[in-house]
């Protein structure tokens, strides 16, 4: 495997505009990207396979450094090109249209200045439609390069003469100081028809696109320490957000490598219900209320609470559009990231039953309650049927909030996270004189409460555990006094803490579990998990321990890419590993700032 075909993950930044997104490589290279929305086949994958992913390049012609970053306070990405005889920049960004019909055109333009000396630069745009898998032909018509598959359409303008194969288009041009060139990828359709993108019109996009996310972020509440970094995985969460329906994805890409040459490749393009809840609490925390009365909105208008399949009211997750089907299969024709097979879409694990979505869920309706809009009587009585249901199935085993592939076992997290679903709905019953089978509701809360501390304690590992009886360690149970389930400061808990930091903290980083000692049913190793890093971060802060998780705390933001962005796992020399970027580690970067910051005082 050749490794200089791939740019490793993390040399990446996210555009995009609230549909879709695109990753744009530091070699200016756009090398994911799928059209009209989040979970369509790809148009641009050749971050899975440099040869029959397809790509847009876009990069100076003579041997530069390169380096990245954001227009500040906005999701407009800056790549810079220094070479011996000139610097010139790409900005990229897709504008974000509120009118239906325009916001169809899903434009992604790139707009390359020369600002100083003399530069020349190429461009390659070679789609390759349908993940790979579809034909295309190419016509050029009025200036315009016409692609066109079974499935879509696109039409790239572009400000200087391009020439093309019947393929691929390309260009070669030269740039003198305080010159530019636009290329804007519009998607046509019978309602959206080509337009093309001079200059001007590009300046005006760019200043309306700036306008739009600096708006935006000044409706955060944050004045804390570390306020650059909270503000880019905000702006990381709302790129994630869909908003025709307001659903979040946990990441936009699929098939990024867990670990390199390894088989943990999934597709992260749809709505967890953990994920999406807890990015609530984060967007709740910073002052964002609209994000969180959009998912809301998303999780009543598609039913989400009114399931009713075998395994309850509630699936893991979700399509961005609600659909419930998300059939798992492989992309056997593309050889994956730096050869890491099967590239998967779709997601099996729709199948599984997680018992712990039901408290990041019913947390969030809490949480949204409390700090956002007061709970509607039909919202409560979608709440009050899931805690019945709740109250009749927390006892049982399931796979747990790691998915894993190994079979259903009792998860201690899963019991936490049903008594914070019960716990949460109390408090809710309680606060606004609601209707609420009361004694039934604490009966089953408190049964789950002894359960955790007789059966998910082990005297001999001095620690709360994985799963009831066992002697596994597991980082998911920081949670604990995060859901106000235990005392920061009892005993136990410390006690557990110490347990953790020995077994699964490696400098700051923690593992979710030892694979060999507690088998999830996949082949390989991985790395540090991110979102338990930060919960790490945050259970030290509750536990008084504000030297190690300010230290902690700054270790973790130095494994953040050059653009602060950070994918789900750190690998063992520091390489970003899994889909990328992920709202899971953002959504808790957010957290743990948020508390460290106010404990510091």
């Amino acid at each position: 495997m050749d490794g200089s075909r791939y740019l490793p993950i993390s040399e990446h930044g996210l555009i995009g505009d609230l549909r879709t997104a695109a990753l744009v490589g530091t070699n200016g290279t756009i090398d994911w990207y799928c059209c009209p929305r989040f979970d369509a086949p790809s148009v641009f994958a050749s971050i899975l396979d440099a040869d029959r992913g397809g790509s847009f390049e876009l990069a100076a012609d003579v041997p530069a450094r390169t380096r990245q970053f954001y227009f500040p306070d906005t999701n407009v990405l800056i790549t810079r090109f220094y070479a011996a005889d000139g610097v010139a920049e790409i900005q990229d960004f897709m504008p974000v249209v509120d009118e239906s019909r325009e916001a169809d055109r899903h434009r992604l333009i790139r707009r390359v200045i020369c600002v100083r000396g003399v530069l020349p630069f190429r461009a390659r745009i070679a789609p390759r439609f349908g993940y790979g898998t579809e034909t295309h032909t190419v016509e050029l018509v009025g200036g315009h390069a016409v692609f066109s598959s079974s499935s879509l359409s696109l039409v790239l303008t572009a400000t200087v003469p391009v020439e093309t194969d019947g393929v691929d288009v390309w260009s070669h041009f030269k740039l003198l100081e305080g010159e530019s060139v636009v290329f804007a990828l519009d998607r046509v359709s019978a309602e959206v028809s080509p337009r093309s993108c001079p200059i001007w019109e590009a300046e005006r996009q760019f200043q309306g696109t700036v306008l739009f996310w600096r708006r935006w972020l000044s409706r955060s509440q944050y004045h804390g320490r570390w306020r650059e970094m909270v503000h880019r995985s905000a702006l990381v969460l709302k790129l994630l957000t869909y908003v025709p329906t307001g659903a979040i994805v946990a990441a936009p890409t699929a098939g990024l490598p867990e670990q390199i040459g390894g088989e943990r490749n999934w597709d992260y393009r749809y709505v967890w219900v953990r994920d999406a809840a807890f990015c609530v609490y984060a967007m709740l925390r910073l002052g964002f209320t609209s994000e969180a009365e959009a998912f809301m909105g998303f999780i009543s208008e598609h039913g989400i609470m009114r399931g009713s399949s075998a395994g309850g009211p509630l699936q893991i997750m979700y399509g961005i559009d609600g659909r419930c089907d998300l059939p798992e299969y492989e992309l056997t024709h593309l050889e994956g990231h730096l050869g890491s097979a099967p590239v998967r879409v779709g997601n099996a694990a729709t199948e599984q039953l997680q018992l712990d979505i039901y408290g990041a869920l019913i947390d969030s309706v809490y949480l949204y309650d409390k700090w956002g809009q007061p709970i509607s009587s039909g919202h409560w009585d979608e709440v009050s049927a899931v805690v019945d249901w709740l109250c009749d199935h927390w006892d049982q085993p399931d796979e747990g909030v790691w998915e894993t592939r190994g079979g259903r076992r009792n998860f201690v997290y899963s019991r936490l996270m049903c008594w914070v679903a019960i716990e949460r709905a109390i408090r809710i019953a309680n606060r606004r004189g609601l209707p609420a089978d009361l004694p039934r509701w604490r009966q089953s809360r408190d049964a789950i409460y002894r359960q955790i501390m007789r059966q998910g304690w082990s005297a001999e590992r001095g620690a709360f555990v994985q799963g009831l009886g066992s002697d596994v360690l597991d980082a998911s149970v920081l949670m604990m006094p995060m859901a106000k389930f235990i005392s920061p400061a009892d005993p136990k808990w410390l006690s557990t803490l110490d347990a953790l930091t020995t077994d699964l903290v490696s400098d700051s980083l923690v593992y979710r579990y030892d694979p060999e000692a507690s088998p999830d049913g996949l082949r390989g190793s991985e790395g540090t998990f991110s979102i338990c890093s930060f919960w790490y971060v945050e259970a030290l802060t509750r536990a008084g321990r504000l030297e190690e998780a300010r230290l902690a705390f700054e270790k973790m933001l130095t494994y953040a890419n050059h653009l602060g962005l950070y994918a789900e796992e750190i690998g063992r020399t520091g390489e970003q590993l899994g889909n990328f970027p992920q709202a899971f580690t953002h959504l808790s970067l957010i957290s743990a700032a948020f508390n460290l910051d106010r404990v510091l005082g």
